[in-house]
């Protein structure tokens, strides 16, 4: 089996068969990725082929200038694409009893955030509203999907808020935000105050609620700000 990086060099020149050995090569990490998104009412073979598209896009759009491995590239690549087309196609709805759970969690998360100033472990909070934890991790699991986090809480001024604002964001903490690749120019596209939203919102996994109440102004104005500091680095990275 060949290096990715070589076939990497080789399909950067135009070598078209380099990039099929490249795409052969990594359909493994393709199906790793796409059974994340199983149990969604979408069949895993096109899950796969979307995914399948994220990869050849990775391909073409990695620098191979950068102490970078190729599988850290491409993963958020495949996620974000079969993010996209579940986010475009969603017809699933999640049933309200694990919205209800869910929301519970959230809720009881929260306040003992606020009482106990840490944060609660599955277990506590599942003593607090009186529920098995496998039942909250699979409620909260559910409500991660797509189209449930951009589910309306409430409106104010015009301003619409989600349940995905409500929520800390500690996979983005993990993930790094596919590792720093021309994130830093994208951050440097934004004004002092959206960069330290972001800032506060993907490397701190702060809710809205506590970035709000750290630079002093509504949750609906960070919400405002932050998906427009989103919307000019998504702009910047296409």
């Amino acid at each position: 089996m060949e290096n990715n990086l070589d076939l990497l060099l080789q399909a950067k020149k135009g070598d078209d068969s380099a990039k099929e050995k490249l795409v052969e090569q990594n359909l493994g990490l393709v199906w790793s990725v796409a059974r994340r998104f199983t149990g969604r009412g979408y069949d895993i073979e096109d899950l796969f082929q979307i995914g399948c598209i994220g990869l050849m896009k990775a391909i073409d759009n990695f620098d191979t200038t950068l102490q970078v491995k190729f599988s850290t590239y491409a993963v958020p690549m495949i996620i974000g694409e079969i993010r996209r087309y579940l986010r475009d196609n969603s017809t699933i709805r999640v049933s309200r009893s694990l919205r209800d759970t869910a929301y519970k969690a959230i809720y009881a998360r929260e306040n003992y955030l606020k009482n106990n100033l840490r944060e609660p472990t599955i277990m506590e909070i599942a003593s607090e509203i009186g529920m098995e934890k496998e039942e909250i991790v699979y409620a909260l699991d559910a409500i991660q999907s797509p189209m449930s986090l951009y589910e309306p809480v409430y409106t104010e001024g015009g301003d619409t808020l989600y349940v995905m604002d409500q929520v800390s964001d500690k996979k983005n903490k993990e993930e790094n935000w596919v590792e720093n690749l021309a994130l830093q120019d994208a951050m440097n596209r934004l004004n002092d105050r959206e960069r330290h939203i972001v800032n506060l919102r993907f490397y701190e996994g702060k809710t809205q609620m506590e970035v709000a109440q750290e630079i002093g102004i509504s949750q609906a104005q960070v919400s405002r700000l932050e998906k427009n500091a989103l919307r000019v680095m998504r702009n910047y990275l296409r």
